[in-house]
C-alpha cells in the first residue's frame, strides 16, 4: 500500500512537470510567432526612375515587408504615393519613402524638385569639362572658370577663378545644336541648383569665359575658397625690359657777383669760375 501511494505519487509529479513544459514551450513559441511571420507591404518602385518623374501606378508595387523593422518614412499602399514627383532617381525594388518625394501638389518634372529659394541653371560643358561623364544627377561640383583680365601689366593676363563650390547636379544629358557649318552636333548639358546670386555669377561665367567643372566627394561640404591663379605665375613670362637712363645732364658752371660802385651809381657783374 505503502509503495502504491510512492509510485502514485512520482506518476502525478511527472504528469505536472510534463505540462508544465508543454505550457512554457507554447508560450516561447506564441511570443515568437507574431514576431517572425507578421509583415505589411513595403511600396518599391516597379523599374527605375529619374528624378522629377510623377509616380503613377504602373511604375510602383508593393512588396512584403516585415512589421517589426519599418523604416522611416516608408508607405504600405501605392496610393499613399500616386502623384507624386521624385526628388532623386531611384532603381528597381527601391523604397520609396518620405523624404525621396516632393511636396503634395508640387507638380512635377524638374520645377517639383527645386527646393524654395534655390535656381535651376544649365551650362553647356563638353565631355573633358564634365570630367568624361562622371558628373552624374546629385553629384556635387565646383565651378571653376577662365578668362581674360585687362590692367595687369598694362596688357591682359588669363585667370582661372573658383566662383562656386559644393553645387549640386540635377540633370547632365545631351541635346544636338548646330555648329558653325549648319551640321549638328551633340553638346553636354549640366543642370546645376543655385541660388539666385549664385546664378548671376554662373551667367556671367558662361558668357565671358570658359566654365570647368570639378567633382568632389558628395560627404565632403568644406568651402575651401582657394586663390585666384595668372597665367603668368604657371608659365611664366619674359621679364620687363630695363628702363634706359637718358644722358645726363651737365650741371651749370658756378657764377660769381661782383658789385662796382662808381660815384654816385652801382653796378652788378657777373662772372663764371
Amino acid at each position: 500500500m505503502y509503495r502504491n501511494r510512492i509510485l502514485i505519487g512520482l506518476v502525478l509529479a511527472v504528469l505536472v512537470g510534463l505540462v508544465a513544459s508543454i505550457f512554457v514551450y507554447r508560450q516561447m513559441q506564441q511570443a515568437a510567432i507574431p514576431k517572425q511571420f507578421a509583415t505589411t507591404k513595403l511600396v518599391v518602385a516597379a523599374t527605375g526612375l529619374p528624378l522629377g518623374t510623377r509616380l503613377e501606378p504602373q511604375f510602383l508595387r508593393e512588396v512584403p515587408w516585415s512589421g517589426g523593422d519599418p523604416l522611416p518614412g516608408m508607405f504600405t499602399s501605392v496610393a499613399d504615393v500616386a502623384e507624386r514627383a521624385l526628388l532623386t532617381s531611384v532603381v528597381e525594388n527601391e523604397p520609396i519613402l518620405e523624404s525621396k518625394l516632393a511636396p503634395q501638389g508640387a507638380g512635377a518634372g524638374l520645377a517639383a524638385v527645386i527646393p524654395e529659394g534655390k535656381r535651376a541653371m544649365s551650362v553647356k560643358v563638353d565631355e573633358v569639362v564634365g570630367v568624361a561623364g562622371f558628373v552624374l544627377p546629385s553629384t556635387m561640383v565646383d565651378v571653376l572658370v577662365t578668362g581674360s583680365v585687362a590692367g595687369r601689366g598694362g596688357g591682359g593676363d588669363s585667370i582661372t577663378r573658383v566662383i562656386l563650390e559644393n553645387i549640386r547636379v540635377l540633370t547632365a544629358g545631351q541635346q544636338v545644336e548646330e555648329d558653325k557649318d549648319g551640321k549638328p552636333k551633340k553638346v553636354s548639358v549640366v543642370t546645376l541648383l543655385v541660388t539666385p546670386d549664385e546664378a548671376a555669377k554662373l551667367a556671367m561665367a558662361s558668357t565671358e569665359g570658359r566654365i570647368q567643372l570639378a567633382l568632389r566627394n558628395t560627404i565632403d561640404s568644406k568651402l575651401v575658397q582657394p586663390a585666384a591663379i595668372y597665367r603668368a605665375s604657371i608659365f611664366g613670362g619674359a621679364p620687363a625690359a630695363p628702363r634706359r637712363a637718358g644722358p645726363k645732364a651737365e650741371a651749370p658752371p658756378p657764377t660769381y657777383v661782383v658789385e662796382i660802385i662808381r660815384g654816385d651809381k652801382r653796378e652788378s657783374k657777373t662772372f663764371v669760375q
